[in-house]
């Protein structure tokens, strides 16, 4: 009976030793994780790119305009010659671009309203050379105001006018001529004279055609005094040494 026992027990402790095999549903997959190996690794394994030819970089070459850097004055334009060298010539005055408004019309000497400086200036390199080119300038901005004929009254007047006004502004001069030395002292002593005059005349209480007579009489007595303005004037025109 013992013997039997012990057969068991040695059989039971026989099946506890050995090994379990794993059941099929309880296999454990281990995923073989892949690497991605870089470019040159594998021989097989290329840049696509390595197969494109390779592109060159074409600059344009753009002509240089000789006129760019050429400029001309007004009322000219570059042109190229045969010879591929700039030169100015004269603005056809219809290629000026077109004016809306008045303001942009200018006055010549000539008393001409022109569309635009731009067209004064054409036609005045159009007449380069001539008479009428030499003395054609840009008067004022603005179309030409109407300039009547003038009058044979108006025209027997003006050198008197002309002397008057400046016999007015040399007596203008003289009353602000305190500390500015605006005149010298050999002119304050003849402009006093008609200083002096102008007063009196004011003074009195004169109707105009004694008025007229006392200027008339004072003019022939004091002939050099009265002409002193203009020669005045004419004297500061001629201080530069340009004018000869």
């Amino acid at each position: 009976m013992r013997a039997w026992v012990f057969f068991l027990l040695c059989l039971a402790g026989k099946a506890l030793a050995a090994p379990q095999e794993a059941l099929p549903d309880e296999t454990e997959v281990i995923e073989d994780p892949t690497t991605e190996e870089p470019v040159g690794a594998n021989p097989v394994q290329v840049e696509v790119g390595e197969f494109e030819e390779p592109t060159e970089d074409v600059e344009e070459i753009v002509a240089e305009n000789p006129c760019q850097n050429h400029h001309c004055k007004h009322g000219k334009v570059c042109e190229v010659d045969d010879n591929n060298s700039p030169m100015c010539v004269c603005q056809d005055p219809s290629s000026c671009p077109a004016t809306s408004g008045v303001f942009e019309k200018v006055c010549g000497t000539d008393n001409k309203t022109y569309d635009s400086s731009c067209h004064f200036f054409a036609t005045k390199c159009t007449l380069e050379g001539t008479k009428k080119g030499h003395k054609l300038h840009l008067d004022y901005i603005g179309p030409c105001k109407f300039i009547p004929a003038c009058l044979d009254t108006e025209l027997t007047e003006f050198p008197l006018r002309m002397r008057d006004w400046l016999k007015n502004v040399l007596i203008t001069l003289y009353e602000r001529d305190e500390d500015n030395n605006l005149l010298t002292e050999k002119q304050k002593l003849k402009v006093k004279k008609i200083h002096e005059n102008e007063k009196r005349l004011e003074a009195g209480d004169h109707t105009v055609e004694l008025v007229f007579f006392l200027l008339a009489r004072d003019f022939e007595k004091n002939y050099n005094m009265y002409i002193f303005p203009v020669h005045w004037q004419f004297g500061q025109l001629d201080q530069h040494p340009i004018d000869g």
